[in-house]
């Protein structure tokens, strides 16, 4: 009986291990995917807990890290909440004359988060995981349970969508 105690413990401390070291880096990942702080917290918060108990069997897959993403990946999909798939992630900015460098990056950003938000949530899933973590789409499609050329559809879709929402918003020109 001593073994089964010494191997929770064992196991608890690589869950603690781990939540300290890669906790961050889910924070990020899920608020990019997000767009929310809070919802990323959330988010990351009901993954561990739920992932907590079969920690010993997610630390002997070859890669947890990315069973723990693929979790956070799931549980964006199915989050219920309406509020928060309804908030403006970024109040618009509007672009006065005369912007310096660092302005500029700042005001790219935010029209990016908003064109984001814009997005079906599987959209914006699939170009978080190709454009973010730079994975190919044979990957996208694993981890979201779909086919290649589901994640290629979806991804055009996505573009699609961004370019159209750009010349609606005044970013582009329609050529």
């Amino acid at each position: 009986m001593p073994d089964v105690a010494l191997d929770r413990t064992s196991t608890a401390a690589d869950f603690d291990e781990f939540v300290h070291g890669r906790g961050r880096a889910l924070l990020r990942f899920a608020y990019v995917l997000s767009g929310d702080a809070h919802l990323a917290e959330d988010l990351v918060q009901e993954v561990l807990a739920r992932l907590h108990r079969r920690w010993g069997r997610i630390t002997a897959m070859q890669h947890p890290e990315a069973y723990v993403r693929a979790a956070i990946v799931r549980q964006f999909l199915s989050w219920r909440r309406r509020r928060a798939s309804t908030e403006a992630i970024l109040p618009e900015v509007p672009e006065p004359a005369g912007l310096d460098e660092p302005q500029q990056r700042v005001l790219a950003r935010d029209q990016m988060w908003r064109l984001l938000g814009g997005l079906p949530r599987a959209q914006r899933a699939v170009l978080v995981l190709r454009f973010y973590c730079d994975l190919p789409d044979d990957e996208i499609a694993a981890l979201l349970g779909r086919a290649e050329s589901t994640v290629r559809s979806q991804a055009s879709r996505a573009l699609a969508r961004m370019r159209t929402m750009m010349v609606e918003e005044g970013m582009i020109g329609d050529g």
